[in-house]
């Protein structure tokens, strides 16, 4: 029987190598996506090898009621990968009031709301692993960026509560905490501030997509069975 997993945010780098990291081990997908298009295109193309179900699902998370049509398109389900986030970089005193509305949206509210949703569809099955991917910044903080630093920590106490409240259902619930990844989240640094965040990395490199991917696998599967309420830090050693 197929297995289906959500991802959303899947049209970016991370989400893209979730989607095949997961595709690869057999899961059929629900992808969703907002406004990159070609970006799902040419996903949907290098997904075609695998012979699964993969699904496209297009929704500006943003909205308020985005979560309901995401959650109207989706029928067997067997985990949800949290994935979708943009970054919000500038000094707190200058964070404007319609950016903030936005980004607690989608990384707080909607996913709330998209999870409460589509619980049932899980606890039916009595089976079932839900992924956040969530941020260094979640567990440290971050000068600079203390909105995003701020709903990054919210994901984290979200994955510490409601996996306590699903565990008897027998539901997993745990999240990402990505460092510094190669993704165009970080293309507005100039080559001397990327060297400079290297150096401070233990292992001396940034992730790469293909790292977080690795990580959100092990959690979906079953070989993290006894594991819930974890936040696995995927940093090179930036931040224990």
């Amino acid at each position: 029987m197929k297995k289906f997993i959500l991802i959303t945010g899947a049209s970016g780098a991370i989400g893209q190598a979730i989607a095949l990291n997961l595709a690869a081990k057999g899961y059929s997908l629900y992808l969703h996506y907002n406004l990159n298009q070609q970006a799902m295109d040419k996903l949907l193309k290098r997904l075609e090898p695998f012979n699964g179900e993969y699904i496209p699902i297009q929704a500006d998370l943003a909205e308020p009621d985005s979560y309901q049509r995401v959650a109207s398109q989706i029928f067997s389900l067997d985990g949800i990968v949290h994935n979708a986030g943009h970054a919000l970089y500038g000094l707190l005193q200058e964070l404007d009031e319609g950016d903030a509305a936005r980004l607690i949206q989608v990384s707080i509210t909607t996913p709330l709301l998209l999870t409460k949703a589509l619980l049932p569809k899980l606890i039916t099955k009595k089976a079932g692993s839900i992924v956040v991917i969530s941020s260094i910044w979640g567990q440290t903080g971050a000068a600079y960026e203390v909105a995003y630093s701020t709903v990054k920590g919210a994901q984290i106490a979200f994955v510490k509560s409601l996996s306590k409240e699903l565990a008897p259902s027998g539901i997993r619930v745990n999240g990402v905490a990505p460092g510094a990844v190669e993704t165009p989240m970080i293309s507005g640094f100039s080559p001397d501030e990327l060297s400079a965040v290297e150096a401070e990395i233990p292992m001396g490199r940034l992730g790469t997509p293909e790292d977080i991917a690795n990580g959100v696998e092990y959690l979906v599967s079953g070989q993290s069975s006894y594991i819930t309420g974890h936040v696995l830090s995927i940093n090179g050693g930036w931040h224990i």
